[in-house]
């Protein structure tokens, strides 16, 4: 049964940082690529960042470019996100999703399984 369980979310200050984690299983992990999806209150769901199953591939949106980084430990069937320079318009649910393929395709349509989101809130 696949499962994606994310975890680092939480209160930031702006400019500060955290490191969100990805927990899979249920699935050859490397053979699927792996994405970071944020939504805000009254906002669409957006591509934040996306990485291939294996070749390392990454895909980063232009609003988190230089701040954010994405990597995954196949070996620990683990995804991060480590967000630096964090601004307050980056405060959302951010929701781990496996896509459909190992290469990715940074969309929502692009992903079948998404986890349940973690809060990340980012205020004075």
């Amino acid at each position: 049964q696949v499962q994606l369980a994310e975890s680092g979310g939480g209160l930031v200050q702006p400019g500060g940082s955290l490191r969100l984690s990805c927990a899979a299983s249920g699935f050859t992990f490397d053979h699927y690529s792996i994405g970071w999806f944020r939504q805000a209150p009254g906002k669409e769901r957006e591509g934040v960042s996306c990485i291939s199953g294996s070749d390392g591939s990454t895909y980063y949106a232009d609003s988190v470019k230089g701040r954010f980084t994405i990597s995954r430990d196949n070996a620990k069937n683990t995804v991060y996100l480590q967000m630096n320079s964090l601004k307050p318009e980056d405060t959302a649910v951010y929701y781990c999703a496996k896509g459909f393929y190992k290469e990715y395709y940074c969309s929502v349509s692009g992903q079948d399984f998404w986890g349940k989101g973690t809060l990340v809130t980012v205020s004075s």
